[in-house]
């Protein structure tokens, strides 16, 4: 079984006559090593037992080779890429814009969207854009935003706490990891109903 390409996530591996050494580490495919070997030598014992050579360890002197199935270690290789890609969690910052004269409804409204995307797992940016002289009034804007970091204290984390950049003042909400208590599970429904 020889492998003449190699696929670019895998170019740097060596696989049979792609190495180049004179004399390889040769570990068999049981993990048992089987000591220094002249390349010729390695590659015959690999074809053998019709697998591949592959070399593991490049910068070691000598390479260090293992005889394996290269085909299926490449598939193994995907397969826990895709796992591990499957359990990524990524991350949105949403905006919310609010004004320093905000009425009461609109202030609610607002706030239910900054809650419904942090329970999303959303990070949230709320940001307050002064308009002409309201930036004389900084401390109403930073009222607004203490009001919103009191209506989310439950479920957020101030990630960033409120700063005046320019002519806006922005702060960032993270939510809260869940950590479930001692003893419970995080799914509270309990064994009867399932």
């Amino acid at each position: 079984m020889e492998v003449a390409s190699i696929s670019k996530t895998n170019r740097d591996i060596q696989v049979n006559e792609a190495i180049r050494a004179r004399e390889v580490r040769l570990i068999d495919v049981d993990g048992r090593q089987i000591g220094i070997v002249p390349l010729r030598e390695a590659l015959r014992l690999a074809r053998e037992k019709n697998l591949d050579l592959v070399n593991i360890a490049p910068q070691a002197s000598p390479p260090v080779c293992r005889i394996m199935d290269y085909g299926k270690y490449k598939f193994e290789q995907s397969k826990k890429e895709r796992e591990a890609r499957k359990k990524q969690k990524v991350i949105t910052i949403k905006e919310v814009r609010f004004s320093p004269t905000i009425e009461e409804h609109d202030f609610n409204t607002k706030l239910r969207h900054v809650i419904k995307f942090l329970q999303e797992g959303d990070k949230v940016k709320c940001s307050l854009r002064f308009r002409g002289r309201q930036i004389t009034h900084a401390e109403i804007g930073a009222e607004v935003m203490q009001r919103v970091i009191e209506g989310t204290k439950d479920i957020a984390v101030v990630e960033r706490p409120p700063l005046l950049e320019g002519r806006s003042l922005i702060m960032i909400l993270a939510p809260k990891a869940e950590k479930p208590e001692k003893g419970e599970r995080k799914d509270a429904t309990p064994r009867a109903e399932r």
